[in-house]
């Protein structure tokens, strides 16, 4: 897996959680968890908490604490080559 196939998978999706990208490729959950935090930094994705997903008020007895993420959209492309054309 590399990054653009991470980003593609991001964008196809609307949320998704860590441990359903790393079976999606695969990988071990750290793995992905790195990759992730490289368009983290970079602001691309949102790394939403899921600890609250359920309040406890339920009978559920299936609780996942997997963050999940988000692609956002509002900034559109990005280039991951670190010799970009901005002059940097």
């Amino acid at each position: 897996m590399i990054l653009r196939e991470l980003q593609q998978y991001l964008k196809s999706r609307e949320q998704v959680s860590l441990k359903d990208i790393a079976t999606h490729f695969d990988v071990e959950q750290e793995a992905v968890a790195g990759m992730l935090d490289f368009w983290v930094r970079k602001g691309k994705v949102r790394r939403i908490s899921n600890n609250s997903a359920c309040s406890g008020g339920c009978s559920c007895t299936h609780k996942d604490n997997s963050d999940i993420y988000q692609w956002n959209a509002q900034f559109g492309g990005v280039s991951i080559d670190s010799h970009s054309s901005s002059g940097r």
